[in-house]
């Protein structure tokens, strides 16, 4: 069965909801507009939904030159590349400058997570390396957890879902990509992976965590899927789903391009 790409989402908010696409340019970081954009709590730190589940519930959507953010009947507007002041915020490890995208985006996030908050994004002259164990020199990434993309596969979700009471859906997982046409977890046996004329390499599988406990609708959190997804997918201390990918060059992904499993990982 031929693979092909089923699924393209963005997140420009680190933690909000992510936009369904057709096709997307794709940089150094990852998807254009892709978790350029964070939530901070006042003193500078990355805020998401491990600790503030509601940012779930953080609508955003791309208009023109412009990031919508709408949440409690609230909305505001920001430019896609803010100017302004520069302060340090931290992500995981990492403190890095960012652009305050000014009280109106902060207002929304403050009363939606229920603590002073504020927004802000990452400019294009920043560079956040990615992790050298995994990268290549000139390897970068946005405010995502460590790579510039996530891959997974539908019949992987099926997988899972055949052993869940509830079948959850994929947003439940935050991927960038979708694949069709392979078995479930396929995808962990390979190191490279061609979408379309776009090449990626594929390092290390993506460990999960609470996020996906939480449903991407409600906001609700419950012990689902990970729970499960524990029981069979559990190694080096880890609970895996997907693969983190680093594209090798700018490209362009729609969604119907045809995918093609290169290298194989080595054991």
């Amino acid at each position: 069965m031929a693979v092909k790409l089923t699924g393209l989402f963005v997140y420009p908010v680190k933690g909000a909801r992510g936009i369904s696409l057709r096709e997307a340019d794709v940089d150094a970081r990852g998807l254009a507009h892709d978790r350029r954009f964070m939530v901070v709590d006042a003193a500078g730190t990355y805020v998401t939904q491990r600790g503030a589940p509601r940012l779930a519930l953080l609508e955003t959507a791309i208009e023109g030159g412009h990031l919508r953010l709408r949440a409690l009947g609230d909305d505001a507007r920001v430019p896609l590349s803010p100017q302004g002041a520069r302060r340090r915020v931290v992500v995981w490890d990492d403190t890095c400058e960012a652009v305050d995208c000014g009280d109106d985006a902060a207002r929304i996030v403050s009363a939606l997570v229920g603590s002073p908050s504020r927004v802000v994004h990452m400019p294009d002259d920043v560079v956040r390396p990615v992790d050298p164990a995994y990268a290549a020199p000139g390897d970068r990434v946005g405010f995502a957890d460590g790579f510039p993309l996530l891959v997974t596969t539908e019949a992987s979700l099926a997988e899972l879902n055949a052993r869940l009471e509830r079948p959850v859906p994929m947003d439940r997982f935050r991927p960038n990509v979708v694949l069709d046409g392979e078995g479930p977890f396929d995808e962990d046996l390979y190191a490279t992976l061609r979408v379309g004329t776009l090449h990626m390499r594929m390092p290390k599988r993506c460990a999960r965590c609470v996020v996906t406990t939480v449903d991407q609708a409600t906001a609700e959190v419950s012990k689902e899927p990970l729970r499960t997804l524990a029981t069979f997918r559990t190694a080096d201390r880890g609970v895996y789903f997907g693969q983190n990918a680093i594209p090798d060059a700018p490209g362009v992904l729609r969604v119907g391009d045809g995918a093609t499993f290169g290298a194989r990982v080595t054991e």
